[in-house]
């Protein structure tokens, strides 16, 4: 189970738009990931499916951490020359 999510808005802060008390709660929503937890838990999903989505997601962002590694190595490696 997931942790339970708590987006508190404060009050208008001082002189506040409501378009910009919107747009801080839509960061906020977005940040927690609760849009897309919603729209995940509509249908069932298999707990095969559940567990190959799981090892996709890490498989990419192994490769991510991958790719930025060797980034970074070839920028040192570019500052060194």
């Amino acid at each position: 189970m997931k942790k339970a999510s708590q987006v508190i808005i404060s009050p208008k802060h001082h002189r506040e738009s409501p378009e910009r008390l919107i747009r801080r709660f839509l960061k906020k929503v977005k940040k927690e990931r609760i849009v897309e937890e919603v729209r995940e838990r509509r249908r069932y999903k298999k707990p095969s499916i559940k567990k190959r989505e799981k090892q996709e997601r890490a498989r990419r962002a192994r490769y991510r951490e991958e790719q930025k590694r060797i980034r970074a190595q070839q920028r040192r490696t570019r500052k060194n020359k």
